[in-house]
C-alpha cells in the first residue's frame, strides 16, 4: 500500500475520527469533483482490502471456530454430569444426617425388641400372605423363600414438581423389598389393593422432608433416575417408617455380608449312600465353584449406579458385558440369582436413561449423529428393536419440526426447493445412519422402510398444501414435481426408491390439477370460438412475427409456410391462441406424467382438441362464403397436418407408447380435408 494510503488508514482508524468534520474538510480542500472522485477511489480501495483481510483473518480461524464450538459442547455435556453428581451427593448428606439422628435411637428399639419377643418366621409369613391376598397382581411375591412382612401402612403420593396429590396408596415393607399398593375405588370381595411397584431395598434411598405448612409429615424415596414422595398420617407414623426402613436395610446389608463372609464348610469324611446328600453336596460345590467375592464383581453394583449417575453409558455396558462373559458357564446358583436381581434393576435404569435421551422431547438438533451413542448401547443391551423405534421417531420429530420451522415464502417454487432440500437430505442422512447403527439387525430394515413411507406422507402434505392447494399455475406444479422427482432420485444412491410411493401420493393432486386446467383451456377456446371472424393474423411488427415463429419452432412445429415477408399470418388468431395454449398444456402435462395418469392426460388432450376440431367442422358446413370457407380449410389443414402429429409424435416419444385416441381422432378429421363441402360431422 502506498504512503497516501497508510495515512488515510491511520486517519480513519483513530479512535478520535469525526467522519462529519471529516467531510467538510476534504470539500473545502478539494479543487472540484476530479479530486473528490479520487479521494472516494481511494477509500473505495481500502474498503475492499480490508474486506479482503477480514475474509482471509476468517478463513485462518475457521479451524479455530470449529475447536472453540466443540469445548463448548464438552463443557455443556461436563456441566450436565457435574449437576447429577451433585444432586446424588447432596441425597447421600441427607440420609446421612438422618442416619446420624437415628442413631440415638437404636437402643430404644433393642430394649422394645427384648421387651416383646419377635414373632416366628413362619408366623410372619403367614401374616404377609394373609395381607397380599388383598392385593391384585401380587401372587408372586411370595415366591421367594425367607421373604417376610416387617410393617405396612397407609400413606399419601404427592407430585415431586408441583406438590399436589397423586393417590392414596398402602405401602408393605418386606425384609428385602418394599412393595406399593394403589387402593381400589371399586373393591371386589377381599381384594383392596392394586399392584403398582416392587422395590429392592438397595436400589432405594430414603431421605426425610422437612416440613413446610401444610406440607408436611413427608419423605422421600430416591431410586434413579426418578423420585417419589409419601405423607404419613401423622408425624409419629413418619418417625415409625423412617426408622423401620433404615433398620431393615442395616438389617440386610449385614446378613448379606455375614453371608458373603461365612467361611466354606469342611469336607465331609464320611461317603453317604443317599441320593439327596449327593444332591445338596452338587449344589455345595457349584456354589462355592462360582467365586463372586472379587472386588470388581462387589463393588459392580455401585460402579453402574455412578456411570449412569455420570452419564458414562459406555462404560456401564462394558461392566455388564464383563459380568456376561465372566457367568457365562457358571451354574446358577442362589448367590449369582441374587446378583442378577441386583444388575437387572441398574440394567432396566439404564434402560431408561437410555430411552429418555432418544425422545423427541431432548433437543433434536445435531441430527442423526447426535442418537449414535444411546442407540449403539441399547443394541449392545440386547434391545434393537426398541432403539430402532425410538431412533425413527426421534428422526420423524426432527424432520416434522424442520418442515414446520421452514418459512413460506411468496414464491413457490423457491419454497419447494428448500422443503426438498430439507426433507431429502434428512432422509438420506438418516437412512447412511441407520445403515451404519442397525448393520448387524437386518430385521430392522422393513421398519425403517414403513418409516420412509410415513416421512413421505409428511413431505407430501406440506408440498401439496402449497402446490396444489393453493391453486398455482401448472407449470409451476409442473416445475414443484419435477425437483420433488429429481431429489428423489438422490435416495437411490443407497438402494432407497421412493420414487414410487411419491408418485402414488401425489397422482390424485396432479389429476385434480390436469383436469382443471383443461377446463380453463376448453373454456377459453369456447369463448375465443364465439368472437370468431375467420381473418388472417396480422402482428404488426416483425418482431412480434419473429417471436411468434420461434414460439412455434420451439413447439416443434413448422411455421414458415402460413407466413410471408410481410407481418401477416395466413392462420386466424383463434387457430394460432389455441396451438400455443394446447403445445403448452402438452409440455406440462407430461412434466407431470406418471403411468397412472396416462389415460388421464390423453383423454384431456382429446377433449381439447376435440372442442377445436368441432368449431373448424361447424363453422365449414354453415359458412357460405368461398373464399373465407378455403381460409377455414387452410386452417383445419394446419390443424390435420401440422399440429395433431406433432402431438401424437411429442407424446409417444416421452411416454414410449402410441397415443391411440388421438390418432382416431385425426383420421376422423381427414373428410374436411377430402370433402370441405361434407355436412358429415367430424366427430
Amino acid at each position: 500500500m502506498s504512503e497516501t494510503g497508510n495515512r488515510l488508514r491511520k486517519l480513519l482508524e483513530s479512535p478520535n475520527f469525526d467522519p462529519q468534520s471529516y467531510v467538510k474538510q476534504l470539500s473545502q480542500q478539494s479543487d472540484g469533483d476530479r479530486d473528490l472522485q479520487e479521494h472516494r477511489q481511494k477509500i473505495q480501495t481500502l474498503a475492499d482490502e480490508t474486506a479482503q483481510n477480514l475474509k482471509k483473518n476468517v478463513y485462518k480461524n475457521y479451524r479455530q471456530f470449529i475447536e472453540t464450538a466443540k469445548e463448548i459442547s464438552y463443557l455443556e455435556s461436563e456441566m450436565y454430569q457435574l449437576s447429577h453428581i451433585l444432586t446424588e451427593q447432596k441425597s447421600i448428606m441427607e440420609s446421612i444426617t438422618q442416619s446420624l439422628l437415628s442413631t440415638d435411637k437404636d437402643e430404644t428399639s433393642k430394649e422394645m425388641q427384648a421387651a416383646f419377643p419377635k414373632e416366628t418366621e413362619e408366623l410372619k409369613q403367614r401374616t404377609l400372605t394373609s395381607l397380599l391376598e388383598k392385593v391384585e397382581g401380587a401372587k408372586n411375591i411370595m415366591d421367594i423363600p425367607g421373604r417376610h412382612l416387617v410393617y405396612n401402612g397407609d400413606l399419601a403420593e404427592y407430585d415431586v414438581d408441583n406438590m399436589s396429590l397423586i393417590q392414596k396408596v398402602h405401602a408393605f415393607l418386606m425384609n428385602d423389598c418394599l412393595l406399593i399398593a394403589n387402593w381400589l375405588p371399586n373393591r371386589r370381595g377381599t381384594v383392596k389393593y392394586k399392584y403398582n411397584a416392587l422395590y429392592d431395598l438397595e436400589s432405594f434411598a430414603v431421605v426425610n422432608v422437612k416440613d413446610n405448612p401444610p406440607m408436611k409429615d413427608m419423605f422421600k424415596i430416591l431410586m434413579f433416575p426418578e423420585s417419589r414422595i409419601f405423607q404419613a398420617e401423622n408425624s409419629k407414623v413418619k418417625k415409625e417408617w423412617l426408622e423401620i426402613l433404615d433398620e431393615t436395610k442395616k438389617n440386610k446389608a449385614s446378613k448379606e455380608k455375614k453371608v458373603e463372609e461365612a467361611p466354606m464348610s469342611p469336607v465331609r469324611s464320611e461317603v453317604s449312600t443317599n441320593p439327596f446328600d449327593m444332591e445338596e453336596d452338587e449344589s455345595a460345590d457349584s456354589e462355592d465353584s462360582v467365586d463372586l467375592s472379587l472386588e470388581w464383581i462387589q463393588e459392580l453394583p455401585e460402579d453402574l449406579d455412578v456411570c449412569i449417575a455420570q452419564r458414562d453409558f459406555e462404560g456401564a455396558v462394558d461392566l455388564l458385558d464383563k459380568l456376561s462373559e465372566y457367568l457365562k458357564d457358571q451354574p446358577v446358583t442362589p448367590r449369582v440369582k441374587e446378583l442378577r436381581g441386583k444388575v437387572d434393576e441398574r440394567v432396566r435404569q439404564l434402560t431408561e436413561v437410555l430411552v429418555f435421551e432418544l425422545s423427541p422431547d431432548r433437543s433434536l438438533r445435531g441430527g442423526p449423529k447426535a442418537t449414535r451413542r444411546a442407540v449403539s448401547q441399547l443394541i449392545r443391551l440386547g434391545q434393537s428393536t426398541k432403539a430402532c423405534e425410538l431412533f425413527l421417531k426421534n428422526r420423524a420429530a426432527a424432520v416434522q419440526t424442520a418442515i414446520r420451522q421452514l418459512r413460506i415464502e411468496g414464491a413457490t417454487l423457491l419454497y419447494i426447493h428448500k422443503l426438498c432440500n430439507i426433507f431429502f437430505t434428512s432422509l438420506l442422512e438418516t437412512a447412511k445412519e441407520f445403515e451404519m447403527d442397525f448393520a448387524g439387525n437386518t430385521g430392522c430394515y422393513s421398519a425403517f422402510v414403513v418409516w420412509s413411507r410415513s416421512a413421505m406422507n409428511m413431505f407430501v402434505d406440506a408440498f401439496s398444501k402449497q402446490v396444489f392447494d393453493s391453486k398455482e399455475s401448472l407449470s409451476t406444479a409442473a416445475e414443484c414435481v419435477k425437483v420433488a422427482k429429481e431429489h428423489c432420485q438422490q435416495l437411490t444412491e443407497i438402494g432407497l426408491d421412493l420414487t414410487f410411493t411419491l408418485q402414488s401420493l401425489l397422482v390424485k393432486d396432479i389429476r385434480a390439477a390436469l383436469q382443471s386446467y383443461k377446463d380453463i383451456i376448453i373454456e377459453a377456446t369456447k369463448h375465443r370460438n364465439s368472437e370468431e371472424m375467420w381473418r388472417r393474423m396480422n402482428l404488426m411488427t416483425p418482431e412480434a412475427l419473429a417471436k411468434l415463429k420461434e414460439e412455434m419452432r420451439s413447439c416443434g412445429i413448422s411455421f414458415h409456410q402460413y407466413t410471408g415477408d410481410d407481418c401477416w399470418v395466413n392462420l386466424s388468431y383463434t387457430v394460432v391462441a389455441f396451438t400455443k395454449q394446447m403445445m403448452s398444456f402438452l409440455e406440462e402435462g407430461l412434466k407431470l406424467y406418471f403411468p397412472e395418469l396416462h389415460m388421464v392426460l390423453l383423454e384431456s388432450l382429446r377433449e381439447i382438441i376435440l372442442v377445436a376440431v368441432q368449431h373448424v367442422d361447424y363453422s365449414l358446413r354453415c359458412e357460405q362464403d368461398s373464399e373465407k370457407k378455403s381460409f377455414i380449410l387452410q386452417n383445419a389443414t394446419f390443424l390435420h397436418d401440422t399440429v395433431l402429429p406433432v402431438v401424437e409424435r411429442r407424446f409417444e416419444e416421452s411416454v414410449g407408447k402410441p397415443a391411440k385416441q388421438l390418432q382416431d381422432l385425426r383420421k376422423s378429421t381427414r373428410s374436411v380435408r377430402i370433402n370441405p363441402e361434407s355436412t358429415t360431422s367430424l366427430v
